[in-house]
């Protein structure tokens, strides 16, 4: 009997299959369109993951494509039937989410809840689901004259769902989490919300909710060729089964070629073996929050 799969990896697997038999064809998005008497929105959007393909259209179209082997094709029906029966009333679907939310960022959520290993680098903030409220604020508040009072709320409001959705899949789900030092000194949000931010940080991985490391002020590694991304692992361990998230503060995207996917993990692994090690990580961590809590005390009892 065929291992079960979510409809979520279900229409991931459809999806990457047609588009790799396209580019293999060398066929245009247009021309896949003009074949199957579709509009072209309708191709980009089953290759882009926003809608699945119903079966009664996939058999014709792996045909066209040149998928013919039947132990393929019936793979990818069966997926297709599966794909099919996502939930449409997840949270992140909801039409306020789906209205002020990216397509980017809901399709992280949506694979956040399948993957078996997520990877974190970070040279500015903590990763969004590690975040509590009061941080995630600080972060936001900066930028109300850009963003409307609405999609903040939004935005805190689906942070929170993240997070309380991770976090409760601890145990089935690996969570790696490299920081540069930046991080763990930037008081954001000021003395107690950012020594509330470490304290959590520490529990987690103290806990072993997350393998925490962090790269150094001093470290020679070459810092400035990488930039902020969440790299997940979904039904496999290699390239195919990895995807990559990342933004910038005004744009982001979900990059899912294996090229991409491929180089961004040898990196990650490359800095992760040579940054410092989880128990010094935790023990600065530590000695951070106690520095914070001191200069906390010495505030409170200068005279005003």
């Amino acid at each position: 009997m065929a291992e079960a799969v979510s409809p979520t990896v279900a229409r991931r697997r459809v999806r990457l299959a047609l588009r790799e038999a396209r580019e293999a064809a060398e066929l245009t998005q247009q021309q896949v369109a003009d074949q199957m008497e579709w509009s072209l929105s309708k191709v980009i959007r089953i290759e882009n993951g926003d809608v699945s393909i119903a079966p009664n259209d996939l058999r014709p179209l792996l045909g066209y494509l040149g998928i013919k082997d039947k132990s393929v094709v019936s793979a990818l029906l069966i997926d297709a039937r599966t794909a099919r029966t996502r939930q449409r009333q997840a949270w992140y679907q909801k039409p306020q989410m789906r209205e002020l939310l990216s397509d980017p960022y809901r399709k992280l959520i949506e694979y956040e809840a399948e993957a078996t290993a997520i990877r974190y680098f970070s040279i500015n903030f903590f990763p969004g689901p590690m975040q509590l409220p009061a941080y995630s604020e600080a972060l936001f508040r900066p930028f109300g004259d850009e963003i409307p009072e609405e999609k903040v709320q939004v935005l805190l409001e689906a942070r929170r769902l993240r997070r309380e959705a991770l976090l409760s899949r601890a145990g089935s789900v690996e969570l790696f989490v490299l920081l540069d030092e930046s991080v763990l000194m930037r008081t954001i949000g000021g003395l107690q919300v950012f020594t509330d931010q470490l304290r959590e940080t520490h529990r987690l991985a103290t806990s072993s909710v997350i393998k925490l490391r962090m790269i150094r002020f001093d470290s020679d590694l070459p810092m400035s060729n990488n930039a902020t991304f969440d790299l997940l692992s979904l039904d496999t361990q290699d390239a195919e089964g990895m995807l990559l998230y990342r933004e910038n503060g005004l744009t982001d995207e979900v990059v899912e070629t294996q090229s991409s996917t491929r180089r961004h993990r040898s990196r990650y692994d490359k800095l992760w073996q040579e940054t410092v090690h989880e128990s010094d990580t935790i023990d600065f961590v530590q000695a951070r929050i106690r520095t914070l809590e001191a200069a906390a005390i010495d505030r409170r009892q200068k005279p005003q």
